[in-house]
C-alpha cells in the first residue's frame, strides 16, 4: 500500500531547521553564522524561532559555546536526515557524487599507533579519500572534552558522562626478551628466577614495578637499570638484548627477535575502549570514523 504523507502535518521551516543543524556541528552561533554565509543575528533569530515552533530549548550556553540539551539531541539526528537528503537531492541534479571531507584526529598509545593502527588507517583512506586522518601518538590521556582529539582509544572505560565509549575485545601482554639476553640470565622458571633478572622500564615506572610485584616477585628499582618514555624505543632496547620488556602479545608473539620470557606466567589482560565526546554525534565524518574503527578493530 503506498504511504501518503500528510504535508499539513509539517509544521516547521527547512531554513530554521537548517540553521539549528549547522549550529549545533559548528558548536556556536558565530561559527555557524560564517558556515553559512549569514550575520549572526539573523541565525539566532532563526534557532530561537525554532524553539518557539516547537515548544523545546535545544542549546545550552557552556562557557562560549552552546551545547544540545537532551530534546536537541534527540532532535539533531532527524533534522540531519534532512540535510542529507537534500544534499542528495542537489548533488544528483549536478551529478555529482556524495563525499565525506575533513580531518579526523586520533589518538592511541605508541604501540597501538605504530603496530595496529596504520593497517587500518590505509584502508579507510582507500574508502573515504576526502577524509585526513591526524593521528597522535601518546601514552598520555588527551583530553577529549578540549578537543585534543576526536577519537581515542583508551585501556579504561571513561567516568566522563559527556564521553561516549564502546568496548572493544580485551587484549593481553606477556615478558619478551631476546634470545642474546635469555641464553646470559639463564633459565627463567619461577618468580625468584625473575626476580634477578633485569627489566626495561618506563620513565613513570612506579606502575610496572608495583603490577609485577603483585605477581609474586620481589623486584625493586635495581631490576630496571634502562628507563624509557617512549614504549617504542624501549620495545627496540628488549629487541637488541638490554633487559626483558612488557608487550602486547601479538605483536610480541609475532616478532622473530624476541620469544616470551616466561610462558608460564599469568598473561596481563586489559580492556580497550573507543571513546568520543557525545557532541560529536553531530558529525557525520567522525562518526564514520568512528563506526570503522570499531569493526576494523574489533575484527583484528
Amino acid at each position: 500500500m503506498h504511504y501518503r504523507m500528510d504535508w499539513r502535518s509539517v509544521k516547521f521551516d527547512w531554513n530554521r531547521a537548517r540553521a539549528f543543524l549547522v549550529t549545533a556541528e559548528e558548536g556556536s552561533l558565530s561559527a555557524a553564522a560564517r558556515a553559512l554565509g549569514m550575520t549572526q543575528p539573523t541565525l539566532g533569530r532563526q534557532v530561537t524561532a525554532l524553539e518557539e515552533e516547537l515548544g523545546v530549548a535545544l542549546f545550552e550556553r557552556v562557557g562560549r559555546g552552546l551545547e544540545l540539551t537532551p530534546s536537541g539531541l534527540e532532535l539533531v539526528e532527524h533534522v540531519r536526515s534532512m540535510g542529507e537528503a537534500a544534499t542528495r537531492v542537489s548533488l544528483t541534479a549536478s551529478g555529482q557524487s556524495q563525499s565525506i571531507e575533513g580531518t579526523v584526529c586520533i589518538t592511541a598509545t605508541e604501540v597501538t599507533s605504530a603496530f595496529i593502527l596504520p593497517p587500518i588507517i590505509a584502508r579507510l583512506r582507500r574508502a573515504e579519500p576526502g577524509i585526513v586522518v591526524e593521528v597522535v601518538a601518546t601514552n598520555s590521556v588527551r583530553d577529549l572534552r578540549r578537543r585534543e582529539a576526536d577519537i581515542a582509544l583508551r585501556s579504561l572505560r571513561p567516568s566522563d558522562p559527556d564521553l561516549i565509549a564502546r568496548k572493544l575485545r580485551d587484549d593481553t601482554a606477556r615478558l619478551y626478551a631476546s634470545e642474546s639476553y635469555l641464553s646470559r640470565v639463564g633459565d627463567l622458571r619461577s618468580l625468584e628466577d625473575l626476580s634477578r633478572a633485569e627489566f626495561v622500564g618506563f620513565e613513570d615506572n612506579e606502575p610496572f614495578l608495583k603490577g609485577l610485584n603483585a605477581l609474586g616477585m620481589s623486584l625493586t628499582a635495581r631490576n630496571f637499570p634502562i628507563l624509557c618514555g617512549n614504549h617504542l624505543v624501549q620495545w627496540e632496547l628488549v629487541k637488541q638484548g638490554a633487559g626483558i620488556g612488557v608487550m602486547l602479545t601479538r605483536i610480541g608473539d609475532a616478532e622473530p627477535l624476541v620469544r616470551c620470557a616466561a610462558p608460564w606466567l599469568e598473561t596481563f589482560s586489559f580492556e580497550t575502549w573507543l571513546v568520543s565526546h557525545r557532541e560529536l554525534r553531530t558529525s557525520r565524518r567522525v562518526r564514520l570514523v568512528y563506526d570503522w574503527l570499531t569493526e576494523e578493530l574489533r575484527n583484528l
